[in-house]
């Protein structure tokens, strides 16, 4: 028998869309957000000479390697150097550090821990300042390479590295806030919906510019077929893996109350295969933009040589080279495994169920039910770390082979997927909601309106 909220979930229609006037004002309220982000990212920094770099940047024997991936997850606002061309990298590597140093470092870990909301409070101010920080760093690298390359600063200079610096910085605080205002006062997670919207601005011109290939005839049609159908397949791989979970039967024993039995009920605790959702592969790319950025934007600049293994090392971090595909994938599986275990504790699940007097049957309550837990979710995440690094490393493959005007980003069609995903999931949850206050409201009205019950008649 279907339990209320997907009897609910099934009478979900336009009417009740149209009713739930709360949800959208989440709704215009997001797009009214990311409408003001994809606008920053047409406003180039001052000084920077635009033609003279979107030319620098689509020069087709340079090597941009994995500016590629940095101007796709900013919407292009990279090729445009706008001011939004740092986007929200910066306040990703702070949050990876700071959750890093709450695993290992014992202050931070008992703000996690036993902090409760004042303590996660206190953990994000501290992501603030270190974004702030990585912001400063990032910059002034970008404003340097490009203050020491010929032709792309009209007026190179001190003044330019600061005004860049400050630029830069300042549009990732204002994306920082941006994504925190959408989270709370919007639908879905802020953060994520700025690099969803960032990937999505640059789709249909990677598909214009595959059709040119093909229609140059510098791609045969059963190349771009194939691209198409594995795009089509990744996308359902995707969605079948995302809503795949391992579900624990779950025992509650029966107990006496008066004059009659109550409990003896089951239920399930579900345990996705991906328990870390979109995170590990958007980790694993801004810790690879975070170095790279500078390193490739001084690899064209006049370097002392002692620095003449940087060309080398930028061009090892191309699409396609073994060192970037050896890397991504280190970082994929470390984040699958490091964000499961913040996001999902054994132990304090079965000391909720053996508070509750819940248990798994033929497991003990207690540490072996934390112990068998641990072994579930283990190899759940092995399967799901496999399945992250397939979909994010194929296109690499297909990038080694075909050359990288043939990029086809797997990360990024696992990052639109599964953000769309989990904002649908959000806005049936209000519509849900919204309905759930429609039948209160009627069962009070029922009662005698206003809430109030009628008198019983003796």
């Amino acid at each position: 028998m279907a339990s209320a909220a997907e009897q609910l979930a099934a009478n979900m229609n336009i009417g009740s869309f149209a009713r739930a006037t709360e949800l959208h004002k989440r709704l215009l309220f997001t797009l009214g957000a990311l409408l003001v982000y994809r606008i920053g990212t047409y406003v180039p920094i001052p000084g920077i000479n635009s033609e003279a770099f979107l030319q620098f940047f689509q020069n087709p024997d340079g090597q941009r390697g994995i500016l590629d991936m940095f101007n796709m997850f900013s919407g292009g606002a990279v090729e445009r150097m706008a001011v939004f061309a740092l986007n929200v990298m910066p306040y990703i590597s702070a949050s990876i550090i700071v959750q890093l140093m709450g695993a290992v470092y014992p202050p931070w870990e008992k703000l996690r821990k036993e902090g409760g909301e004042a303590g996660r409070k206190q953990l994000n101010q501290y992501t603030r300042y270190l974004t702030v920080i990585l912001a400063v760093a990032q910059s002034f690298g970008i404003a340097v390479g490009l203050n020491a390359s010929q032709g792309l600063v009209d007026s190179p200079g001190l003044f330019f590295i600061a005004t860049t610096v400050v630029t830069l910085t300042g549009g990732t605080m204002f994306l920082m806030w941006l994504g925190e205002q959408v989270t709370s006062r919007g639908v879905g997670n802020g953060i994520s919906l700025i690099i969803f919207a960032g990937i999505v601005a640059v789709l249909p011109g990677t598909i214009a510019r595959l059709l040119g290939l093909a229609q140059e005839g510098q791609m045969s049609a059963f190349a771009l077929l194939f691209i198409a159908v594995l795009a089509v397949a990744t996308i359902i791989f995707i969605v079948f893996m995302e809503r795949a979970q391992r579900r624990l039967l779950i025992q509650y024993p029966k107990r006496q109350e008066g004059n009659r039995m109550v409990g003896g009920e089951r239920s399930f605790l579900p345990l996705k295969v991906n328990t870390a959702g979109v995170i590990p592969p958007i980790f694993a790319s801004s810790l690879l933009l975070l170095p790279a950025t500078v390193a490739q934007m001084t690899a064209n600049a006049d370097l002392p040589a002692w620095m003449g293994w940087l060309p080398a090392l930028t061009g090892q971090l191309n699409h396609g080279q073994p060192l970037f595909m050896a890397l991504s994938a280190a970082l994929i599986i470390f984040f699958c495994f490091f964000y499961t275990s913040i996001t999902f504790n054994p132990e304090d699940t079965a000391e909720n169920l053996r508070k509750y007097g819940g248990f798994l049957p033929g497991i003990r309550p207690g540490k072996r039910t934390a112990e068998y837990l641990d072994y579930v979710l283990t190899r759940l995440t092995v399967i799901g770390a496999a399945y992250i690094t397939l979909v994010c490393l194929l296109p690499e493959f297909m990038v080694a082979q075909m050359g990288n005007s043939l990029y086809f980003g797997g990360t990024s069609i696992l990052i639109v997927v599964s953000v769309t995903m989990d904002t649908v999931a959000q806005i049936q949850s209000h519509l849900l909601a919204h309905q759930y206050e429609g039948l209160i409201k009627k069962a009070k009205l029922r009662r005698g309106g206003r809430g109030v019950p009628t008198p019983v008649r003796r």
